[in-house]
């Protein structure tokens, strides 16, 4: 028969007070639910702790203590990695131990977030532009006209999907994911576009871009934001600007997570999902019914958001994580011209 538990800190307190009250130790037994001979050896000081059962811990807390600070050294490295480092420093174990030990302490192998390389100035500058908005209000980034570009593809794959199968099903047809070299592509541009040369870009402003903050704003100041594309920060662009009256808000480089119509896109991708195109037209009529459907709620969200984002930057420097490169590899594009189309306080131009 196997042990019993031992004796709580409250079992013990009761039996110390009924052998005050002159109790025996068969009624205080009885009183509490133990055996008497567990009684007895409490009252007799040598009731000690039951021996624990199962195998010895191979790893002692200094070990352990060594394995936090290689996995805080560097996230990124695999089980294997830790293990030889691990062995280097005179603790010998398997793979299995370094897997329990990195999850006893809250580590989860898990798929990183990609973010864009900042360089310290270019972090240095990201922090003095946050420094400077961070009493902006939501009235104030409403006059602000963000702009972005993003790419819509044939092919699924930009669009996360993952599929349901089961042990053995991985080389199932139905279970694979299709995928081209070149896929035909629709690039997409929110207010105007930012993969094109200077006199192009220009030529988007003046003719689509000018008509549509008119009818955004009409006669009131606006800030038009952009990011800092060659075509965008040239000379020639510049004075475009400043001959057309347009202020331009100064911009950190590689800051994405900082303009809200980034999400806007993740909204119109997501609504893609289902109706899974399958030729380029149907894309391109599937990307502007997706845009359609944005309400004006959800934009004023977003525009509401800016105060947070400047808030997380300015608290992101305490923390002061390394961040990982995003490269990504841009295709030839077809174009497809179509008139702006307006959504209360949005606009679309499809250059595909």
């Amino acid at each position: 028969m196997g042990k019993t538990a031992d004796l709580t800190a409250v079992q013990k307190a009761i039996i110390d007070t009924l052998k005050q009250e002159g109790k025996t130790q068969k009624e205080i037994s009885e009183r509490i639910g133990c055996s008497q001979s567990a009684v007895s050896r409490h009252l007799s000081g040598k009731s000690v702790g039951r021996k624990k059962c199962g195998r010895k811990r191979c790893t002692t807390r200094r070990g352990d203590r060594t394995l936090r600070k290689i996995v805080e050294k560097d996230r990124f490295q695999t089980l294997g990695d830790l293990r030889k480092q691990w062995t280097e420093s005179g603790v010998e174990t398997s793979r299995a131990t370094v897997y329990r030990r990195v999850q006893e302490m809250g580590y989860r192998c898990r798929i990183p977030q990609v973010k864009p390389l900042l360089n310290q100035k270019q972090r240095q500058k990201r922090l003095t532009w946050a420094t400077e908005k961070q009493h902006w209000t939501v009235a104030q980034w409403s006059k602000v006209l963000f702009s972005d570009e993003s790419k819509f593809c044939m092919s699924f794959g930009n669009q996360g999907a993952r599929v349901w199968r089961k042990t053995g099903e991985r080389e199932m047809p139905k279970c694979l994911k299709s995928s081209v070299k070149y896929p035909q592509s629709v690039m997409v541009w929110g207010a105007m576009s930012a993969a094109v040369n200077a006199a192009s870009y220009q030529e988007i402003l003046e003719h689509f871009m000018l008509p549509s903050a008119e009818k955004l704003y009409g006669d009131e100041d606006f800030f038009f934001q952009h990011d800092l594309a060659p075509a965008h920060s040239a000379k020639t662009t510049g004075k475009w600007f400043t001959d057309h009256g347009i202020t331009v808000l100064n911009w950190p480089a590689n800051s994405p997570d900082l303009n809200p119509i980034e999400n806007l896109w993740d909204i119109v991708k997501r609504k893609l999902r289902d109706p899974r195109p399958n030729t380029l037209d149907e894309l391109k009529a599937a990307i502007e019914a997706s845009w359609a459907s944005i309400t004006p709620q959800q934009c004023h969200r977003l525009i509401a958001s800016m105060p947070r984002r400047i808030e997380a930057v300015n608290f992101a420097v305490l923390l002061q994580k390394d961040s990982r490169p995003s490269i990504e590899c841009i295709t030839e594009h077809n174009y497809l011209k179509v008139d702006f189309f307006c959504i209360k306080n949005t606009f679309l131009l499809l250059v595909g």
